[in-house]
């Protein structure tokens, strides 16, 4: 029973943090709501988030400015083609004792050894680099020559690609994908948010961020949000509408094995689950509902679901193919 209050008492300590958060993004980001509010979800869910979106639209500055309002260490590497796994992970040194002369390896740390890593452009550089930044997002931890290194905790990625350009672009594979919790896009904002903007941004002021979490308090909130409760029905709808988006299972409909060649593996069921929770709390609920499964469905399963030909020479898109599951499963 004390326990349960105390998890009542840092829900409620989450609810008024996500305020203070909005507050203090809102002096700097102007619009993108959805994209703060599934960038927190996954933050909190202990996952991984992927940023779509055309340059310009702040994808950098919500990451720079979110490590800042949760006191967190965080880092930056622009991916470019030349980028090799060592500049992100680090890499061994030979270094000389100025006394006995005798020579020894020392490993220097790279910029994934942050609580925050900004993974800026992840699509410019090869796969070799790729996979060596989301095998420390999959494993926490990163292995080099004989010895294994944790990462810090809490640990996040945030990574940002540009949909416009493909010259000079190394599109990351679908299990590669697979390893982002969600993939949020951002929109062009509407005439009064750009307008604000630009008033906002061209001024000689320079708006103060506050600190709102340390890490352990974000490492604890991570741990409650696995403690949500989640109904055995709203369970069973997240894996039914993963289960729907694979051709050849039973519960696919036509449109599905129409067109869709790969469907989301179990992994998008567990981030369903965890978003669902993410979100109920964030929202000020103590239990996980459909309306939860609901609101991160699209950003959970939209780079999960593979379409084929057919789709795109129709014009499918996968947020439509997924609402349309939705409704089917609800």
């Amino acid at each position: 029973m004390s326990e349960s209050k105390d998890d009542v008492k840092k829900a409620a300590r989450l609810r008024e943090a996500r305020a203070a958060i909005l507050d203090q993004l809102g002096h700097v980001i102007v619009g993108q709501q959805g994209t703060v509010e599934e960038v927190l979800i996954a933050l909190f869910a202990r996952g991984h988030c992927l940023l779509q979106g055309v340059p310009g639209l702040a994808k950098t500055l919500l990451v720079t400015s979110l490590a800042r309002i949760l006191d967190l260490q965080s880092s930056r590497v622009q991916f470019t083609p030349d980028l090799m796994p060592s500049d992100v992970t680090g890499t061994e040194i030979l270094q000389e004792d100025p006394v006995t002369r005798a020579r020894s390896l020392r490993f220097v740390k790279g910029p994934v050894f942050a609580n925050f890593v900004l993974a800026d452009e992840i699509n410019r550089t090869p796969p070799k680099t790729q996979s060596a930044l989301l095998q420390a997002m999959q494993e926490g931890q990163v292995t080099a020559g004989a010895q294994t290194l944790a990462l810090p905790r809490p640990f996040f990625v945030m990574a940002t690609q540009n949909p416009i350009e493909q010259e000079g672009t190394y599109p990351l594979p679908e299990a590669q994908l697979d390893r982002f919790f969600l993939q949020s896009l951002l929109n062009y904002p509407s005439l009064a948010e750009e307008r604000r903007i630009v008033t906002e941004t061209t001024g000689a002021s320079a708006p103060e961020l506050k600190p709102v979490l340390t890490a352990a308090e974000v490492l604890d909130l991570q741990d409650l949000v696995r403690r949500v409760p989640v109904p055995g029905p709203v369970v069973d709808m997240a894996v039914k509408l993963v289960r729907a988006t694979r051709p050849k299972d039973e519960f696919a409909s036509d449109q599905v094995k129409q067109w869709v060649s790969w469907g989301a593996s179990p992994r998008a069921s567990q981030a369903l689950v965890l978003g669902a929770k993410a979100h109920a709390l964030l929202e000020g609920r103590l239990v996980a509902s459909a309306e939860d499964i609901v609101r991160v469905a699209k950003p959970v399963l939209r780079h999960r679901v593979v379409l084929n030909y057919q789709a795109e020479a129709e014009g499918v898109q996968t947020d439509d193919l997924i609402a349309r599951l939705l409704d089917a499963v609800a």
